[in-house]
């Protein structure tokens, strides 16, 4: 019998950390449900994380790449797996999917918090999680699509209130405080569970996006599809961001902001994408400067200076 959730987990060179998001995944769904087949693609990590993987969880379904398929792609082979792709929803399939990051560790309850808020909120196509830091400090989950706004906090200095505030995308804390779940514009991708009418309905993750806003682009099209999206600050995960893509800092750098391009390109006009690109190209100016200050400070080497300008010099020409 098919369970009611399938969960796909998509690691790269990050053993340890999935190893515990799969344990404590794995205490949270014996304790509290709801009925779930984990997938974990492997995108041909060299630390050994298929062999750790098939060793300690055997129950999991392991998909072992010999080539980094990147977050978008990883989980689209996975769903094809799954059944999902040109053919609808697969008979007999999953009642949602569970996109979940290999640097997390489920709490007591979140993954049932989840399923139930998908199934019964109005119109609910995707819910993510409330959000923590390792120290149990507050970690923003749900944003406002982008704007320019974002790249402006992103890339100059601005007034510390505007951080955490609207202008940057943000909802206000006492949202999540409250308790009850609320509708935004799209969750972090580190926790991303969908109704499967709403997967068939608008397709997979764009592969284009190798790394980042992929998930932003699918929670458009969803809302566009007319379905809402939810945050449930009743489920709550912790999540170590960043665990994968610090390994290859200079190339992460370039492969953000060729989605965030990407991002403005697929849907915006003109204008405001011309405003984009020369925010963009400002501020990787300024970037490279602020590299050039810290190796004269001794807080980089003069090979980390070149990797970041040269990323930031890749990034004015995208």
């Amino acid at each position: 019998m098919t369970p009611d959730l399938a969960i796909i987990i998509v690691s790269w060179n990050t053993r340890d950390l999935t190893l515990d998001a799969l344990r404590t995944l794995y205490a949270d769904l014996d304790a509290h449900g709801p009925d779930a087949a984990v997938w974990v693609v492997d995108n041909a990590s060299s630390d050994g994380t298929p062999d750790a993987i098939r060793e300690q969880f055997p129950r999991a379904h392991l998909v072992a790449s010999d080539t980094n398929l990147g977050f978008a792609g990883g989980n689209n082979h996975a769903l094809r797996l799954l059944g999902f792709g040109d053919r609808g929803v697969p008979p007999d399939g999953p009642k949602a999917v569970y996109l979940l990051n290999p640097d997390t560790r489920t709490q007591a309850g979140a993954t049932r918090a989840l399923y139930d808020a998908l199934l019964s909120l109005p119109n609910a196509g995707v819910v993510g999680a409330r959000l923590s830091h390792a120290d149990g400090s507050f970690q923003h989950s749900a944003f406002g699509f982008p704007g320019l706004g974002q790249l402006i906090v992103d890339l100059f200095p601005v007034p510390g209130r505007l951080h955490d505030s609207r202008f940057n995308g943000r909802y206000p804390r006492h949202l999540y405080e409250a308790g009850a779940p609320f509708p935004v514009d799209h969750t972090l991708g580190a926790t991303m569970m969908l109704r499967a009418e709403v997967i068939a309905q608008t397709g997979l993750f764009d592969e284009r996006y190798f790394m980042y806003c992929e998930e932003i682009d699918w929670s458009k099209r969803i809302r566009r599809a007319g379905w809402e999206v939810y945050c449930v600050p009743a489920a709550h995960v912790v999540h170590l961001a960043g665990q994968s893509t610090g390994q290859i800092r200079p190339q992460s750098i370039v492969n953000l902001w060729r989605s965030r391009l990407l991002l403005f390109e697929k849907y915006d006009p003109p204008l405001k994408r011309a405003l984009a690109r020369q925010i963009i190209r400002w501020g990787m100016r300024r970037k490279i400067a602020e590299t050039r200050r810290a190796f004269a400070a001794g807080d980089l080497s003069a090979t980390e200076r070149d990797a970041l300008i040269d990323a930031y010099r890749t990034v004015q020409t995208l």
